[in-house]
């Protein structure tokens, strides 16, 4: 230790004038409060014996729909399959049990079910290795029951992140496709069982937040972002797109949402507002609904009865539309949890509801919504727990700081505080 106090290993920085211990994860430096019963006496030299016990991930707190979305969905088995961090979670409600799949190396950014119901894609962010070593951006293909890998597709083809991920839902579901974030965000398709690819091409230069295959055709696909809207042609290996034309409706900032109506129309939510029908196998608007939402339309899904259920940002209404279009009913989502970022179909008239503030609902637009999984909305800094009963403390850059019970899973409390956390120190 020098004479300024301050320790220094190859991975571990002591400071003994700040009481810390910094530690590199992945690159980035991550300062941890000594408990000032140890900081007197500690040492980086100190070495302790390793316990016998091994830890097993029992639980995982929080949901990632600040930046991501169409990554909330129930499986047949009674759980919700959803991601945060490197985790995908599949969370049994009923049992308040989950089971976690842990193939990935870093972020999750994506996710799809496949029409079986049981087999899961997920893509994930390029990462980089303790050592400095590059995580190539990936899919990775896996069963829901056994949690096992079935194929990983696209190692050293991607670029940044898959930001996109979607199974074909006819031909047995066996094309996927997806995009990554590249300069031209490349839109490939893949036969995922083969783990061979089938074709690309340049999607956009500009962000693209969706890509999905038509539910009755394998040979059409739908990229939307920013600007933009494309109808993709699958034919003899290789990919057309066209254009969605506006014509004399408002171009919208951004095409935030898709979903397909019974007869086979397209149906899109905006940043303005707004509902587009695009006719069945065409590029032109055949109808519209202005102003679904105040604010943009974050949200689409079409329930097993065909009713079509919205979910926007501004005014986070859930809002469920009849079949010319109007409203039926609508419930607004309580302002602690943020706007509405998904909607997903439920057993009998119940919703799941992620939100951008990373929250999942559950409840229904006749009864209102009520939390069902909480996390926090930005980067965790500090985490304390309590040295007598199952509960710990967390706090972040969201100036929030949470006391969770280690038992209900929970928050007991929720407080906010005037400036972002960045760790905590013990009594």
């Amino acid at each position: 230790m020098s004479s300024f106090g301050i320790g220094k290993t190859k991975e571990v920085i002591f400071s003994m004038e700040e009481g810390s211990v910094k530690m590199f994860l992945r690159g980035r430096p991550v300062p941890m409060l000594i408990p000032d019963e140890l900081a007197p006496t500690y040492s980086l030299d100190t070495r302790s014996e390793l316990p016998s016990s091994r830890l097993k991930l029992d639980w995982v707190y929080g949901y990632r729909g600040r930046d991501c979305r169409a990554n909330l969905y129930l499986l047949p088995t009674g759980e919700v399959v959803y991601f945060v961090a490197s985790v995908a979670v599949l969370y049994s409600v009923e049992e308040q049990r989950q089971r976690h799949y842990l193939g990935h190396n870093d972020d999750i950014k994506c996710l799809a079910v496949h029409p079986d119901m049981v087999t899961i894609a997920t893509g994930q962010v390029a990462g980089t290795t303790k050592e400095g070593k590059p995580l190539p951006p990936h899919v990775r293909v896996w069963d829901s029951v056994s949690l096992s890998t079935l194929h990983v597709l696209g190692l050293g083809v991607f670029d940044r992140a898959v930001c996109c991920v979607a199974f074909s839902k006819s031909n047995g579901g066996n094309l996927l496709c997806a995009v990554d974030e590249s300069n031209d965000h490349v839109l490939s398709v893949w036969d995922w069982a083969k783990e061979s690819k089938v074709v690309d091409s340049k999607c956009s230069n500009e962000a693209v937040l969706v890509a999905t295959f038509h539910p009755t055709d394998p040979s059409l696909l739908i990229t939307c972002g920013k600007s933009h809207i494309y109808f993709w042609s699958l034919e003899g290996g290789s990919l057309s797109k066209r254009q969605g034309l506006f014509e004399k409706h408002e171009k919208p900032k951004y095409v935030l949402c898709v979903t397909f109506l019974e007869g086979g129309d397209v149906v899109t939510g905006d940043s303005g507002g707004n509902l587009y029908v695009w006719g069945k196998g065409g590029n032109r608007i055949t109808q519209e609904v202005q102003g679904a939402h105040d604010g943009g339309v974050f949200a689409l899904c079409a329930l097993r009865d065909g009713t079509l259920v919205s979910g926007g940002g501004r005014d986070r209404r859930v809002v469920l539309w009849g079949s010319d279009y109007s409203k039926v009913q609508e419930v607004e989502v309580p302002e602690d949890f943020g706007p509405v970022r998904t909607v997903a179909e439920g057993r009998g008239d119940t919703l799941y509801v992620g939100t951008t503030r990373n929250s999942i609902l559950l409840g229904s637009v006749h009864t209102g919504f009520s939390l069902l999984v909480q996390g926090h909305v930005e980067e965790l800094w500090g985490l304390a727990t309590h040295p007598s009963r199952a509960q710990f403390v967390t706090c972040g850059q969201d100036k929030l700081v949470h006391l969770w019970s280690s038992e209900t899973h929970q928050p007991v409390w929720s407080r906010s505080i005037e400036v972002a956390a960045t760790g905590h120190r013990d009594p």
